[in-house]
């Protein structure tokens, strides 16, 4: 039996003691299963991180913290949520990731995103771990003041557990600038600090950065465009359909138009919007960011070209390049066939995993370049990483000395995959470039510091 089927055997017991040991949590079990199935070819090359253990620990959290959250609405009545936090891995630097606010959250899709970001953190080079929090609280519909009495409360718990030099949350969905503001303030007035790297998404005049919030759709877009450079193509003139109609998916909308590039459609629970002119950015602003409505509020205001289409799928569009930047599983094996149908090239995750393995397996297989979310998407943490240099340094830097750093940073995570990928025989495979690129820089450190 050669070393490379001991490996593969070797992983598979571990995937199956994963399952034994974590069951219900369908999003941790699938993002383990799509790092670990990557390995075998550098655990084969590399018979040190076959060390008794390495990946035991790599797959297991550092430490997970659960919490209760109450709270009172404007009525009086009193709310019990849940809070959470999974320290997954510092070998590399404090714990780095975002705080999700959606009633899907549960253990494990916080664990499934906390693994994620081990790997996503480790590609930026900026020295940050992985972790990830949340609760299963819904802001949407909520007053400011019922979303200021539940951040309150969770900081309440959360703050024990984080620092600058320990834990460093910022936003994620359903928390942006206005919840990120009242989980620093009450953290302020708990700890008597002004600590400003304690949190990441902070307002740009009280210790925020520059492009912070435009970070993560323009690091996919700058992945994408990266990606069709390698073959021997540019954005310009391209058609692009983007899922979602937060964060992500606004500032993916507006890189594409600089870039040259045509967004035609938009999203969110209740159905997608198609533009025949490419989506108004500033109207999306105001429409979801500005009064927090639906996309059907801005089809109606848009005028004839553009059009609601409740439910459905959005990748029923005909496009050149696909940007999902919604939430997870939303490309599954249909969609992907239908992209592929319609001839699609290229495909970068704005959201963390939103393709499902039959998805992504099928877009490889018809020769699409498809940029995984732990790669495409990290310019989010990257800048948020600036952001606590920033801080560090009390100084703020200009939004052009952001972007070029930004820019830089995604040009060298494409090439780290694109080159691992080739150096373990996998030409063009970006996920098993990032995966095996961050799994040997967080698994060096490892090695490097000992069993703990």
């Amino acid at each position: 039996m050669t070393t490379r089927s001991v490996t593969r055997t070797t992983l598979d017991h571990l995937l199956t003691e994963i399952e034994h040991r974590n069951p219900a949590q369908p999003e941790f079990l699938q993002a383990a299963h799509e790092v670990l199935e990557t390995l075998a070819p550098v655990v084969a090359a590399r018979p040190e991180y076959a060390e008794p253990g390495l990946i035991e620990r790599l797959v297991e959290p550092e430490r997970q913290v659960l919490f209760r959250v109450p709270w009172q609405d404007d009525k009086g009545r009193v709310h019990v949520n849940r809070g959470f936090r999974v320290e997954f891995n510092s070998a590399l630097g404090p714990y780095k990731g975002g705080l999700r606010f959606h009633p899907s959250v549960n253990l494990g899709v916080i664990k499934f995103l906390g693994f994620e970001q081990i790997f996503k953190n480790a590609l930026t080079g900026l020295g940050i771990g992985g972790g990830k929090g949340g609760s299963d609280f819904d802001p949407h519909g909520r007053s400011d003041a019922e979303v200021m009495r539940f951040c309150q409360s969770f900081m309440t718990e959360l703050h024990r557990h984080i620092g600058e030099h320990t834990d460093v949350p910022a936003g994620d969905i359903g928390v942006g600038g206005r919840e990120i503001g009242y989980l620093f303030g009450q953290y302020r007035r708990i700890t008597n600090r002004w600590e400003a790297g304690v949190l990441t998404g902070k307002g740009q005049g009280w210790g925020g950065s520059l492009i912070r919030p435009e970070a993560t759709g323009y690091g996919s877009v700058l992945f994408a465009a990266a990606m069709l450079r390698e073959r021997g193509e540019d954005l310009e003139g391209q058609t692009a359909v983007v899922s979602g109609s937060g964060n992500v998916a606004i500032y993916t909308i507006e890189k594409l138009a600089a870039l040259g590039a045509n967004a035609v459609t938009c999203s969110d629970s209740s159905g997608y919007v198609v533009d025949e002119k490419g989506v108004d950015v500033e109207l999306l602003k105001q429409v979801k960011e500005v009064e927090r409505g639906r996309v059907d509020t801005y089809a109606e205001r848009r005028g004839s070209s553009a059009r609601f289409v409740p439910g459905g799928s959005v990748w029923d569009v005909p496009a050149d390049l696909a940007l999902p930047s919604a939430t997870q599983n939303e490309l599954d094996e249909n969609a992907a066939a239908t992209l592929v149908r319609n001839g699609v090239k290229a495909v970068s995750e704005g959201a963390n995993m939103p393709a499902t393995p039959e998805a992504v397996h099928l877009l490889q297989k018809a020769g699409v370049a498809f940029g995984p979310g732990k790669a495409a998407n990290a310019g989010g943490v990257a800048v948020s990483a600036l952001e606590m240099a920033q801080n560090h340094a009390r100084t703020s830097w200009t939004a052009a000395k952001v972007e070029e750093e930004l820019a830089d940073i995604m040009n060298n995570i494409h090439t780290t995959c694109h080159e691992t990928a080739e150096r373990y025989d996998a030409p063009g495979d970006y996920v098993t470039g990032a995966n095996i690129a961050g799994f040997e820089r967080v698994a060096d450190a490892m090695l490097a510091q000992g069993v703990i």
